[in-house]
Parts: C-alpha cells; sequence; structure tokens
C-alpha cells in the first residue's frame, strides 16, 4: 500500500524520520525533515507504521547530498543527507526532549552542542566482514554476470545478518584505511580464499578490524576461522604492502559467533600497542599517554573524546582534595584523565582486561592515587566496598547504552556524593536515571556532544548536585 504526499515532520529514533498517515506516526529511512514523499508500508504496528519513500515529491532546504555511494544500503549513516547544522539541531532536541519527557525535568539547562572538529575520517575503529553473500546493488542487477562473484568485505546490511555491502571507499577512517581493505579483498580474491558463510559457519576469512591513532598508531587484525596455510602469507603481503601498520594481530575464531574479546590475539609484527596522546585537563599538566591494545576500549572518535573528558573535568570542579569513584571506568581513560587533580581514584569495571589496561596506562603516566576493581558494577559497588575504600565526594558514571543498574542507582542514592557527573551514549536511559535521583539531586546542566556525525547519536554529559 502506498500513501502519496505524506511530509516527514521529525527525526526520530534509531536515525528514522517522522511523518503521519491519518493520524498515525510512521518511520521511514533516509529521507529528511521537510521533505514530501510517497511511503510504501512496509511494516504494521498497532501504535505506528513503518515504511519507505517511492517517491520524493519535493526536496526539504534541509538535505544536502550524500557524498558516500553507500549510503541508503550500509546504514551506518542515516543522516548524511540532512545538513551537518540540522544534525546538531536534532541531536539537541533529541536531548531536550529525553530529559525532559523521560527525565520529567522542567525547563533543564542544555548548553549549545559540541559539533565535532571533524565530519569526516572522524572514527579511530572501523571492524569489515569477510562474507560471501554479497548484498546485490540495481548495479549488480542489471549486469549479465551478477552471479560471477558473491565475495564481499564490508558492512551489514541493516536486518539482513546474511548480507554484507562490498565498501570500496569509506569516509570514516583515515587513509590508508581503504586502501588496506581493498589490498586485502584483492590478495584473498587473487589466491581463491574462501569468505565466510555465516549460513553455514565455513570459510576462512572472517573479519578485518583496523584501528588508528591521531599519534599516529595504526593495528590490524585479521579473523580467521582457523589456521591455514593460507594465513602467513597473507600477512606478510599486507605487512609488506602497508609499512604505516605498525601493530599487527591475528585472531582464529573457531566459533559460531564474531565476539573474539574471549579469544587469544596474537601478535604477527610490530608493536603489541598503539598510543593515544590526550592534552592535560589544565595548562602546565602532563600530556598523558594512553596505551591501546587489540581488546582494548577507547573513544571511538578522539578528538572529540578530548573534548568530552575536559567538560566532564570541568563539570566536577574538582578542588583537589576529592575522592572519586568512577563506575564503569572501562580502560580507566577518565579516571587516569582527572587523577592528577584529585585525591585519590576508584575505578569499577565489568571487564578484567580494561582494567588491565587501565593499571597500565596510570603506571606509564606516573599515576599513583588509581585504584582499579574488576567486576560488574552493581556487585562490587556494595557497603562493605565504600566503607573499606571511602565515601565519595564525586561519582562520574558513564555507563554503556542501557544506562545504569537499578542497583547502582539505589547504592548512589544511599552514599549521597556532593556531585554526579554522568556522561551518557544514551540520553534516553540517561533521562530515566536522572528521573530516579530527581528527589535527592538537582540537574544543573547539560552538555551534549556530537562524537559520529551522520548518524542520530549523541553524547550528552549532566552535572547533578546534591539537594539541600
Amino acid at each position: 500500500m502506498i500513501f502519496e504526499s505524506i511530509e516527514i515532520l521529525d527525526a526520530g529514533a534509531e536515525g528514522m524520520a517522522v511523518g503521519k498517515i491519518n493520524e498515525k506516526i510512521v518511520f521511514v529511512p533516509f529521507v529528511v525533515p521537510g521533505d514530501v514523499v510517497d511511503v510504501q508500508i512496509t511494516r504494521k504496528k498497532k501504535k505506528f507504521l513503518e515504511g519507505k519513500a517511492v517517491n520524493i515529491r519535493s526536496f526539504s532546504p534541509k538535505r544536502t547530498e550524500a557524498h558516500c555511494s553507500y549510503f541508503g544500503l550500509c546504514g551506518g549513516c542515516r543522516w548524511q543527507n540532512m545538513k551537518y547544522e540540522e544534525q546538531l539541531f536534532y541531536k539537541q532536541k533529541q536531548v531536550f526532549e529525553s530529559l525532559t519527557r523521560i527525565g520529567k525535568i522542567e525547563n533543564p539547562v542544555i548548553l549549545p552542542i559540541l559539533p565535532s572538529a571533524s565530519t569526516r575520517y572522524y572514527r579511530n575503529k572501523l571492524d569489515f566482514t569477510f562474507s560471501n553473500h554479497r548484498w546485490l546493488t540495481d548495479e549488480d542487477r542489471n549486469t549479465e554476470n551478477r552471479a560471477g562473484n558473491t565475495n564481499a568485505l564490508g558492512f551489514h546490511v541493516p536486518q539482513f545478518f546474511d548480507k554484507v555491502v562490498d565498501i570500496h571507499e569509506c569516509f570514516h577512517m583515515k587513509d590508508p584505511a581503504n586502501a588496506i581493505r581493498n589490498a586485502a579483498r584483492k590478495y584473498a580474491m587473487d589466491h581463491d580464499l574462501t569468505f565466510y558463510d555465516v549460513r553455514t559457519w565455513n570459510g576462512f576469512l572472517r573479519n578485518l578490524i583496523l584501528r588508528n591513532t591521531e599519534a599516529g598508531g595504526l593495528m590490524a587484525i585479521l579473523v580467521v576461522k582457523s589456521r591455514e596455510d593460507h594465513l602467513i602469507p597473507m600477512l606478510e603481503h599486507l605487512a609488506g604492502q602497508f609499512p604505516e601498520i605498525t601493530s599487527f594481530y591475528y585472531v582464529i575464531n573457531p566459533k559460531q559467533n564474531d565476539t573474539i574479546y574471549d579469544l587469544e590475539f596474537n601478535l604477527f609484527k610490530g608493536d603489541p600497542y598503539i598510543t593515544e596522546k590526550m592534552p592535560p585537563f589544565k595548562p602546565g599538566g602532563r600530556e598523558l599517554e594512553f596505551r591501546i591494545g587489540p581488546a582494548s576500549f577507547f573513544q571511538t572518535n578522539s578528538l572529540q573524546a578530548i573534548q568530552l573528558y575536559r567538560i566532564a573535568a570541568e563539570f566536577a570542579g574538582f578542588s583537589g582534595g576529592e575522592l572519586v569513584y568512577d563506575l564503569y571506568t572501562g580502560t580507566g581513560t577518565i579516571a587516569n584523565y582527572v587523577a592528577p587533580y584529585v585525591r585519590k581514584v576508584v575505578g569499577i569495571e565489568s571487564v578484567a582486561a580494561a582494567i588491565r589496561d587501565a593499571e597500565i596506562n596510570s603506571s606509564i603516566n606516573g599515576i599513583s592515587n588509581t585504584l582499579f576493581f574488576a567486576g560488574e558494577t552493581e556487585k562490587i559497588l556494595t557497603p562493605e566496598f565504600i566503607a573499606a575504600q571511602g565515601t565519595p565526594d564525586i561519582i562520574i558514571t558513564d555507563p554503556p547504552r542501557n544506562g545504569m543498574h537499578e542497583k547502582v542507582v539505589r547504592t548512589i542514592l544511599e552514599v549521597q556524593p556532593e556531585k554526579i557527573v554522568y556522561v551518557s551514549c544514551n540520553p534516553a536511559t540517561q533521562a530515566r536515571d536522572i528521573n530516579l535521583m530527581c528527589n535527592h539531586y538537582n540537574l544543573e546542566k547539560s552538555q551534549p556532544v556530537d562524537m559520529f556525525p551522520h548518524t542520530q547519536h549523541v553524547e550528552n554529559i549532566s552535572l547533578l548536585t546534591r539537594k539541600g
């Protein structure tokens, strides 16, 4: 069923645009608020519809030309056809609506969103998938020999677990990322190496992961199903062709899933890590170095990460004598960043390998006032733990997308630190948690930060202060 001349009114969740059909919300991907489109309904739900634009009758002034030829296929940049200033507007709006509708905060103080300094080549990590189920484009379908090559190295097609878009140029990561990926594909094709089949769990090549740093490091990780004779020649070929790779690993993954963090990372060539540098929070301080291993977490936009941590530290307003708890500390980036300006930082993180990274990063930076604990935050953060480590003056929390565990919120309310600095990659769950604390804390201000241009994602930092 097709509905004609539907005006797109808003930009909604998951990068979808929003219109109305007979007073019922319809979600449509890859269009822009202000477009007038004909919509074919693809899914009917009780409270909403889903559809796709089959014809654009008039174009919104908020539109721009998408710069990537794969726009609309790989799903990674759903807002790429929206002007950047308009993207920022809708991200700011997302934070406001989350805090007011979910958080029930009246007139929240939300500072203007901090734009990304770069809107292309801003990512420091990409994960490409080898697949023998290539997604066929319209051009492929019109080609007589379309069935001749079914292999792909690129990104998954949304909602198709087994389909991969064959990517030749991606604007997410600086060169030589594109050249490395294309060379890996060419070598595999020239030598008849098998690409993975997720339906049958067969095939030699599985993933190619690239990581880089502003300091100049470049890491490559080749993931294969089994150790075969083809492995070392392929690694040697890529290492020889790209001396820019300073750290080269391979991983053997025989499992029926893509998780590799429970597997051994084998160093083939170069350093065991790459290094990112970060300026100090205050002038005259020491520049920090962070070692990033193959399993380490680091904010995906390095330049914006510097701004994110700076704002979090400014919100905390350290005087120098505070005991700080850093919940969901990851590899201790925030903990080590603020440690020189406080008495002590206690970090908690569920991933043991991340805690080891955090301790290493403290050591190489000469930081001795951090203490890290591995375990789920809701299990570690108990009255006994707090009695042993001390009652925090400030809590910094940076949970995953699903927000803080309810037990963690309850413990925070029992401890009642003077300030809470809440860093979130999901304003909706952040607003939910803030609402749970609103009887004891005031939301002083929030600062949205754009970490991922051309996507709907927005980071938000909120400062809460204790009432009374």
